[in-house]
């Protein structure tokens, strides 16, 4: 076995020395910003499957998300009754919320992909892969200029967690109205 298979073994299976290592590790992502980029990914198996290169132009950013439902926002003025509720269903997974978060604040650079780090019962932790879209070692790598130019990857859901998001993991008997987007083919009275 390479090295990889044990750090993704050792991550599936934790002894207990490295529970109590993600325990304190816990503590400190608590006390850390939201949005923080770090100098190399922390499970690294899970990186160089989604793309990462130890190379200039790509870095790596945490995120931290608020979990739990979210509050819709109040209306403003008049009687508003179909929009009183107070829930608001999330139609996008957590993980691509980050995803979006980090590109508004990096906007030099492109989403690259992104993995789960942990998570608590407040919040989830995620590190995104980000390329820079202008940088020459980006753009002399056949792979990579192709993603630094498809601007808002993130924002449009074309990224591993916005496809599977809207449905898109899917093909054929059971999928026919999970494209273009989940909202073509519903049915809406008075349309």
């Amino acid at each position: 076995m390479g090295l990889y298979k044990y750090l993704r073994l050792a991550w599936k299976n934790p002894s207990k020395n490295l529970k109590a290592t993600m325990q304190a590790r816990l503590i400190q992502l608590r006390n850390e910003p939201t949005t923080l980029r770090i100098p190399r990914p922390t499970r690294l198996d899970r990186a160089r499957g989604l793309g990462y290169r130890a190379k200039q132009g790509i870095i790596v950013v945490r995120q931290k998300v608020k979990r739990g439902g979210h509050v819709r926002t109040r209306p403003v003025g008049g009687r508003k009754s179909g929009n009183l509720s107070v829930r608001l269903p999330l139609k996008k997974n957590y993980q691509w919320i980050a995803e979006e978060r980090v590109s508004k604040k990096y906007h030099n650079c492109e989403v690259l992909n992104s993995y789960l780090l942990c998570k608590d019962g407040s919040y989830a932790w995620y590190e995104i892969i980000l390329v820079d879209k202008h940088h020459p070692a980006v753009l002399a790598d056949k792979a990579l200029s192709g993603v630094a130019n498809r601007t808002g990857r993130a924002e449009r859901g074309i990224t591993s967690a916005g496809r599977k998001s809207r449905g898109l993991r899917y093909k054929g008997k059971g999928a026919e109205k999970a494209r273009p987007s989940r909202n073509v083919g519903e049915f809406r009275p008075g349309k």
